[in-house]
């Protein structure tokens, strides 16, 4: 049996190897551009090392430069939840660490994780009408940040399509997820509805670049009040990471399950039937 293990590994690292290298490679890039500040009116947009990474990876495809192959592609999606363990350990111990604040935070700070709940009801929706099957519960049930991709992977496993889809969203979320929340904190702040201390604790959705983003538009429109933006948000990153564990677990996830099984045999793929309709008369 060992030697059985010893030799599968040995074999699977030999027919991975370019994916180790590569991704050693990109880090090296993403983390020697750093962080690239644009101005945009009163905020600005911050664009990570994560952005280049993910860029790099894509280019490097089947459908691009090919350096890779479809199956190479397969075998590096499930590195990813390897990759963020230690980032997900990082997170609990933080957590741990933290629980004394999570008590003593407002009603506010503390329910704000089932504030999310609400987008799933236009999101989940949405993605059954364009064709996605079990690929929607796992992109819609939230962020879809490191905790998400854990707590999936866990109940559904690396390979299942629920995972598909929450990985999905994880990359989109990485690439345009940091420049629409820094877009995001300048409209909302333009309107002067809100008060910066509201949008400061909204920043702290469970993703810290996300986070990054956002506050660090609001700290460009309010400089005077830049440490108490940045304190609510730090706080309310932390209580969403807490939090949002037990609200996708014991909420959210059977909330996506219930409303997918309702939704699906209905309007299942309706964007792509009506399409083929059209194509048909079309030809006609």
């Amino acid at each position: 049996m060992e030697n059985y293990t010893y030799c599968s590994t040995k074999e699977r690292f030999k027919a991975e190897y370019k994916i180790y290298i590569a991704a050693f490679i990109m880090i090296i890039i993403a983390d020697s551009i750093g962080q690239i500040k644009l101005p945009i009116g009163p905020g600005q947009l911050l664009l990570f090392p994560i952005f280049y990474a993910l860029l790099l990876g894509i280019i490097q495809g089947p459908h691009v430069l090919k350096i890779f192959n479809e199956k190479e592609v397969k075998a590096a999606s499930k590195l990813v939840i390897i990759a963020i363990c230690p980032f997900v350990a990082k997170l609990g111990i933080s957590a741990g660490s933290n629980l004394s604040e999570v008590i003593s935070a407002g009603p506010a700070l503390l329910l704000q994780e089932i504030g999310n709940l609400g987008t799933i009801f236009l999101a989940l929706p949405f993605a059954i009408l364009l064709g996605l099957k079990r690929e929607a519960v796992g992109a819609t049930h939230s962020i879809n940040r490191e905790t998400n991709l854990a707590l999936i992977s866990n109940l559904y496993g690396p390979d299942s399509d629920e995972m598909r889809g929450s990985l999905s969203i994880y990359i989109v979320g990485g690439m345009i997820g940091t420049i629409y929340f820094g877009f995001l904190a300048t409209i909302c702040a333009a309107t002067e509805l809100f008060h910066p201390y509201a949008l400061g604790m909204a920043s702290g959705v469970g993703a810290g670049i996300m986070m990054a983003s956002a506050t660090s538009s609001l700290v460009e429109i309010y400089p005077a009040q830049a440490d108490q933006i940045l304190a609510l948000a730090g706080m309310s990153e932390t209580i969403s990471g807490i939090t949002g564990i037990y609200v996708g677990l014991f909420i959210a996830i059977p909330l996506c399950n219930k409303l997918y099984n309702f939704l699906e045999p209905k309007i299942g793929n309706l964007w792509g039937k009506s399409q083929k309709t059209q194509l048909k008369s079309e030809d006609m």
